[in-house]
């Protein structure tokens, strides 16, 4: 049966799941989400469980089916302020105009899996998982010429810019209880991930296309590049007779092998393949629950490691390190440069109301983006800072529970920085006149005079689920 679970859970989530428009989701299934994503210590249900505290799932003496089915939309908006250019000639003409693109991506499926094993006379519980645990994507299409400088046709601008980027994390968790209060885990997990960019700053752009036009490219779109990873989660949960619940748990980073793209120009031509490695970061979370009467509280804090993962941890532009340009950067972009976040996510739950127990989360998120950084998570906008959630659970039988919440996320105002020159070859004055090339040392990320980037971004989701508890 495990594996027939796990080959349907790669076919349908690897051909739907779509993350949340932050690297890291907050939550996974209808309870947890409705939660704020909070489980560490109050497990009420067990994709939240197996997601965020494998220990957790000892609270749990049956065999129990878990499906989620959600429709996440989001609306980011990117703007700029750049250089005017000469739509006859190509030059800057010294002005500088500002601009705003709203993404055109529409509505992404998120679905997850999930099942338990344990028995009431057992100190071991068995679970496992399929979860869409992260993602993030853009479709920020090209602006007619002087509208919004970031999306300008190449070379004077970026053109269209696309992202997609999912995580799939299959899990299989094993919980024992050391005594009646106090339970340890263990959740060995592999993972599927993919990416797809258009244009890619993973690549160095060519600087001098076949003609010159406007039109022309610089970077090279990607195909999608796909990888697998490894990694574990252990836990540890303690749930006293008073109704105080404590957790712990630590998700070592995932490591993946390298995100290989074959990368083709605008004209149809074949550009140098690159290679990317990006890992899933260390997640630590430390959970608090209570639990009496018809009330469920739940308090989670969660810190997640971007500073030591392969792939956000670098920053800035590849260095050429030979050849007639070496000590200049190429126009490749070595990473994102994101910082650790923190997350606090709360949850309550009141169960006073016959048949139709309510949820109410909330979560918080710092910024993982430094302001000067902001150009280059153009393709991963998604900063949600505050988030709120409603939910409810209604019993269909006495064996079937339907599930649902509501979401809706803001990224609490604009991340803005300056516009960065990929063409070291190049400055530009205050008015925006060439000055020479700029210079590495002082200026290492070519930021552009007067200039800035920003993005800001709502999130909704509506997502249901059927939790099915199989009788003895």
């Amino acid at each position: 049966m495990n594996k027939i679970f796990l080959k349907l859970a790669f076919l349908m989530l690897s051909a739907l799941v779509y993350g949340q428009a932050g690297h890291v989701m907050q939550g996974v299934g209808a309870v947890n989400m409705s939660m704020g994503g909070a489980a560490t210590a109050q497990p009420l249900d067990i994709s939240g469980a197996l997601q965020w505290n494998p220990a957790a799932i000892s609270t749990f003496d049956s065999k129990i089916l878990d499906f989620n089915f959600g429709l996440f939309y989001s609306s980011p908006e990117l703007s700029s302020t750049g250089f005017e250019f000469n739509g006859s000639t190509g030059e800057q003409t010294g002005n500088m105009i500002t601009g705003l693109t709203e993404d055109d991506r529409g509505v992404s499926p998120m679905p997850a899996l999930a099942m338990v094993w344990g028995k009431e006379d057992s100190k071991h519980t068995f679970g496992l998982s399929a979860f869409g645990i992260s993602g993030f994507g853009v479709t920020f299409p090209q602006q007619e010429f002087n509208f919004n400088p970031i999306n300008n046709m190449q070379p004077f601008g970026f053109g269209r810019v696309e992202s997609d980027y999912m995580l799939l994390q299959v899990g299989l968790a094993w919980a024992y209880e050391i005594s009646e209060t106090f339970s340890i885990g263990i959740q060995p997990t592999i993972n599927y991930g993919a990416l797809e960019l258009a244009p890619s700053p993973l690549s160095s752009p060519d600087f001098t296309p076949p003609s010159g036009a406007p039109g022309d490219q610089m970077y090279p779109n990607s195909d999608k590049a796909s990888a697998l990873g490894f990694g574990a989660q252990f836990g540890v949960f303690y749930n006293s007779p008073s109704g105080i619940k404590l957790g712990a748990s630590y998700k070592t980073g995932q490591s993946f092998g390298d995100l290989e793209f074959k990368n083709t120009y605008l004209d149809g031509s074949a550009a140098p393949e690159t290679a990317f490695n990006m890992d899933y970061p260390t997640i630590l979370s430390f959970g608090l629950g209570y639990s009496k009467g018809d009330i469920d509280f739940a308090l989670d804090y969660r810190m997640v490691d971007y500073e030591n993962t392969d792939g956000f941890a670098e920053k800035g532009w590849v260095i050429a390190e030979e050849g007639p340009t070496a000590g200049f950067p190429t126009g490749a972009v070595k990473g994102f440069g994101w910082k650790n976040i923190n997350i606090l996510s709360v949850g309550l739950q009141y169960k006073g109301i016959e048949k139709l127990p309510l949820r109410v989360g909330y979560t918080y998120s710092s910024n993982p983006i430094d302001d000067e950084l902001a150009f280059f998570s153009i393709p991963a906008t998604a900063v949600i800072a505050n988030a709120f959630q409603l939910g409810f659970s209604y019993p269909i039988t006495d064996n079937l529970m339907l599930n649902g919440v509501y979401h809706y996320g803001t990224s609490d105002g604009k991340t803005e920085g300056n516009l960065l020159n990929p063409t070291p070859d190049q400055d530009f004055n205050q008015d925006g006149q060439p000055d020479g090339p700029w210079n590495v040392a002082t200026n290492p990320l070519g930021k552009v005079p007067n200039s800035k980037v920003g993005y800001e971004m709502t999130t909704g989701m509506v997502m249901f689920g059927v939790s099915y508890t199989f009788k003895e």
